[in-house]
């Protein structure tokens, strides 16, 4: 049985929906980002980065526990794991990977740090507030487009592109999105969250997430304590 080690974000729901797809047993463990329990050593001798999702498998590919951290190698790995969500040949495995890159590298990043500047920052900065708003609605630009094409990000079958790029897209509203100029987008984002596996996905771990606004949380997530060396 994996152990997964995560919380209800949007990284974290990437794997718990990898999860339910693929139908793996795994047992959850609560990492509570607002407590810092992301820099606990036993933690952190999993996930060095100290960022959730992170899991272990006890059953990996030589036989032996195998632990992995980041998002996109956990989706990569399980995907491997179940030989699903990874495109049937060598030309759409890499489009699927091209467009995971794409999610982990911009879209993630980049939404992230709207949410940041436009809900938790503590002060308005205008500048950040528009910059990260315009860079979403410009990465909501490129998913339009794509969609407008084929059904899937890469594709006409539901791979980890889409699993990866899916969770991020539930906040569109903080994000300061309107789906109606992304009606591509929209027909991707309501085919996917009607999905079984991705609605017991979403609530994993949900109903211990706890607003972060208090005054050890914000420290824990945007204070000196996450600079540190550990």
């Amino acid at each position: 049985m994996i152990d997964l080690y995560s919380m209800a974000t949007p990284n974290g729901h990437k794997v718990h929906i990898m999860l339910e797809e693929c139908g793996l047993p795994y047992r959850t463990h609560h990492i509570d980002i607002g407590a810092g329990d992301q820099f606990r050593p036993d933690f952190l001798a999993i996930s060095p980065n100290n960022k959730i999702p992170a899991i272990v498998d006890p059953d990996g590919p030589d036989g032996r526990p195998m632990s992995l951290f980041e998002s996109g190698a956990i989706l990569v790995y399980l995907a491997g794991k179940v030989n699903r969500f990874l495109g049937a040949s060598d030309r759409d495995k890499f489009t699927v990977l091209q467009w995971l890159m794409w999610q982990m590298g911009g879209l993630g990043p980049m939404l992230g740090q709207a949410h940041h500047f436009r809900i938790y920052a503590p002060e308005k900065i205008d500048y950040a507030v528009d910059r990260y708003t315009n860079e979403a609605k410009r990465l909501y630009g490129v998913l339009d487009t794509q969609l407008s094409q084929q059904r899937y990000l890469a594709g006409n079958d539901y791979t980890i592109a889409d699993i990866a790029a899916f969770p991020w897209t539930r906040s569109w509203k903080n994000q300061g999105i309107d789906w109606a100029d992304y009606p591509n987008a929209k027909r991707w984002h309501d085919e996917i969250a009607a999905r079984p596996a991705v609605q017991r996905g979403v609530q994993v771990l949900a109903d211990l997430r706890k607003p972060l606004v208090d005054d050890k949380a914000k420290e824990m997530l945007f204070g000196s304590a996450q600079y540190q060396r550990r």
